[in-house]
């Protein structure tokens, strides 16, 4: 197999934990605590638009996790959730179609 093309790891995680995040500048800022099967990492993302915070709990994603880490309002995000525009500009996010393995890398 071929070495990935991009700079950065994408991996998915299933999402174990998630609360709304007021405390930030940002409109519909949530945060979510990533479990990739071997680690735990927190990300904070713009997700409120188009995701209920409550249904986010046992939802799998894509995330890039070898980003390092920035500090948001206090928060350490440690992977940054992979999205998209809805229509309205706004980010929805990247999912499997089928459930997959914690922390199986993009290809």
């Amino acid at each position: 197999m071929t070495e990935s093309p991009f700079d950065v790891t994408i991996r998915v995680a299933t999402v174990k934990k998630a609360e709304a995040f007021p405390e930030t500048n940002k409109p519909k800022m949530v945060k979510l605590w990533l479990d990739l099967g071997d680690e735990t990492l927190q990300s904070a993302a713009q997700l409120g638009y188009h995701h209920d915070v409550d249904e986010l709990v046992g939802l799998q994603v894509l995330c890039a996790t070898n980003l390092g880490s920035v500090r948001i309002a206090g928060f350490k995000s440690e992977a940054l959730t992979v999205g998209v525009p809805g229509d309205d500009g706004n980010p929805v996010l990247v999912t499997p179609e089928k459930e997959v393995p914690a922390g199986g890398a993009l290809y």
